[in-house]
């Protein structure tokens, strides 16, 4: 109906033009310009005022990279896959299969600071990420084992509805140690390589894994190459990634245990968190005091720094918690 009423002004236009004076007639257009744009699906104009799924065939690689080198720290091997990710997976026109990868890493590393970067950068508007982008958190959404059969019903169906609406919808899976056994594995059909289910293509999905499992495995690598007096620069991202794949496969209480996921190879990244050292936590209280508006003393940057390194005991190298509790302590000593 409402096409109907776009078309009848364009129909009336003519006719009015003889009897109208250039300007009126030139606001006359440019009204009927911008409702045809409003009431199209996917408008550019609509998509600039509300919420629109994201149809871009790129998105805005430079804007995602300056955030991911300003604003996270210590995590050079992670920041690096996730850009080459989505900036080959934004490129390609009809990929074969949605893009899937798995941040592991020790709490407060950066996993979720890291996926709503993505999301931000995925979609600008708030309306438009809480429509097109959508968050399971395991404890929360799959509490009972038992439920199992139940859970996959709803995971599945989920996923289809979402997609349905916005092709380039983003899933994010958090807590996934926390995840029942076997679970994940319902959602394989829509990770794998098809053109499309029912009428359906998942191709341009993304889907983001957040697990705590594999991170004793990840900081043990980074201290090992710290007890050589090598840099965590030099740490090899291949040999991360074949040993996470390997210890969350055979980790019951990762949420891939077992998993069909790993077996076919779906997975596209696992993609490593390293722990924060000093340096890093220092990074992040700067930056939490820019953020509260609080001026840089270097005595209480140090002083919390100094706080948070803890692990291990006797070199305290890393900080066990990463930046997870930073802004609780800025705010107790500010």
């Amino acid at each position: 109906m409402k096409l109907l009423n776009v078309a009848g002004v364009f129909a009336l236009v003519p006719t009015l033009v003889s009897a109208l004076e250039p300007i009126t007639t030139s606001l006359a257009f440019c009204g009927a310009a911008v409702m045809w744009q409003l009431f199209s699906p996917a408008s550019w104009l609509k998509c600039r005022f509300l919420e629109c799924c994201n149809m871009k065939d790129t998105l805005d690689i430079p804007a995602l990279q300056m955030a991911l080198e300003q604003k996270v720290f210590g995590q050079h091997l992670a920041t690096q896959v996730v850009l080459k990710a989505l900036s080959a997976h934004s490129r390609d026109k009809q990929p074969r299969k949605p893009l899937v990868m798995s941040f592991h890493g020790w709490t407060g590393t950066g996993k979720t600071f890291v996926s709503k970067i993505i999301a931000r950068n995925l979609y600008q508007r708030h309306e438009a990420r809480r429509r097109f982008v959508h968050q399971h958190d395991a404890v929360l959404h799959f509490p009972h084992a038992e439920h199992i059969k139940q859970y996959k019903e709803q995971l599945q169906n989920w996923i289809r509805g979402n997609v349905s609406v916005c092709p380039r919808s983003l899933f994010i899976f958090s807590e996934m140690d926390q995840m029942p056994p076997g679970l994940i594995d319902s959602i394989m059909p829509y990770l794998s390589h098809r053109e499309a289910i029912n009428g359906v293509y998942y191709g341009k999905a993304i889907f983001l894994f957040l697990n705590n499992a594999g991170g004793d495995k990840i900081t043990e690598v980074a201290l090992d190459h710290w007890r050589r007096q090598k840099g965590r620069e030099e740490i090899p991202l291949t040999d991360l990634q074949s040993m996470l794949s390997a210890e969350i496969f055979n980790n019951r209480n990762s949420g891939f245990w077992n998993s069909k996921l790993i077996q076919k190879n779906l997975v596209d990244y696992f993609i490593p968190f390293l722990p924060l050292e000093y340096k890093h936590v220092k990074e992040c209280i700067q930056e939490e005091l820019r953020y509260q508006g609080h001026q840089e003393d270097e005595d209480l940057i140090i002083k919390i720094a100094l706080a948070m390194s803890d692990y291990p005991s006797e070199d305290r190298i890393y900080s066990s918690k990463g930046c997870k509790t930073v802004a609780s302590k800025v705010n107790l000593d500010t």
